[in-house]
């Protein structure tokens, strides 16, 4: 890298900072937080294997800055389909300057990958490693990970596993900072899903904003209880099935700032999106980021663990 990934880091988090000041109480239902400065950090696998990492900046209109990468030759070219959130870390013991992790599926496997960044901030290969978590993956179109801090409960954080199966099963594994998944549940009714964004977290559910194949925009509350239960309320009923990937990150108290991809023209639309409230959901749109998103996989880069507050978007 030509700089320090995490003196990038530290100016996205500034910058972030300004926008997730407190909003007025009364603009819980009835607009999006203010986009000022707010951002979005996605990470992208390009078909080479490579990784890159670029922070979208909601301004007029909203641009595009690289914080890292890329990454050169990470995964085997064209092997990696899905990728859930990953994490960088700078807590990391001498002479190393940072830690990436994060689980990708690569053709029907899912794996556990992680590197070290040396002290001029490109990648130590030799630390390069990927761990089998199994097989059985092929049919999956969606998978991320949430973390939660702090969790009292678990005395640090505790994290959800959520992957959607081709036949519209949604699944969640709990997973406490041991590396075993645990409580596998399920439900079914999802076939028709694109896509789908993190908008929000407590401690009793999570929340995820998802796009369907004929342009519907719901949002799916997974109450953190048992059995799994889904919770769907319709926001839009056209105009977003175009897009294959949707990004979302903390915006204001009440909202979050959501990154709309369209792989098949490469383009990318910004949106500010208020607490939902159904159909009354408050949707700006903020315009078309100057750029192009033509890599295949896309995820939600996380800068910190600890660092980025929950979102809080439903």
């Amino acid at each position: 890298m030509n700089r320090s990934y995490f003196t990038a880091c530290a100016a996205a988090l500034g910058m972030a900072a300004t926008a997730l000041a407190p909003a007025p109480a009364s603009a819980a239902t009835t607009s999006p937080a203010s986009s000022t400065a707010c951002v979005v950090t996605p990470g992208a696998v390009s078909a080479a294997g490579d990784v890159q990492r670029t922070m979208v900046v909601a301004g007029t209109p909203p641009t595009v800055q690289d914080i890292g990468g890329p990454d050169a030759g990470i995964f085997p070219p064209g092997q990696v389909r899905i990728a859930g959130s990953t994490v960088i870390t700078p807590d990391v013991p001498a002479p190393y300057t940072g830690y990436v992790s994060g689980y990708q599926v690569l053709d029907g496997s899912m794996y556990n990958t992680g590197y070290y960044f040396g002290a001029d901030g490109n990648v130590d290969r030799s630390t390069l490693h990927r761990s089998l978590v199994g097989g059985g993956w092929g049919a999956f179109t969606f998978f991320d990970v949430t973390r939660f801090y702090p969790a009292t409960q678990y005395g640090g954080e505790y994290r959800h596993q959520y992957a959607l199966r081709s036949d519209g099963t949604l699944f969640r594994w709990q997973n406490n900072g041991r590396p075993d998944w645990a409580n596998k549940q399920s439900a079914p009714g999802f076939a028709a899903v694109k896509s789908m964004a993190l908008i929000s977290q407590t401690r009793t559910y999570e929340t995820f904003l998802a796009n369907t194949r004929s342009g519907a925009l719901y949002t799916i509350r997974l109450p953190l209880s048992s059995p799994l239960k889904p919770v769907v309320r319709l926001v839009r009923s056209s105009t977003w099935q175009k897009f294959d990937t949707l990004l979302a990150r903390k915006c204001g108290q009440y909202g979050v700032v959501l990154l709309a991809i369209d792989k098949d023209t490469g383009q990318g639309f910004l949106y500010a999106v208020g607490h939902a409230n159904g159909t009354s959901t408050v949707i700006q749109g903020l315009g078309q980021v100057k750029s192009t998103f033509k890599d295949p996989v896309y995820y939600r880069s996380s800068i910190i663990p600890g660092s980025e507050p929950q979102p809080f978007g439903e």
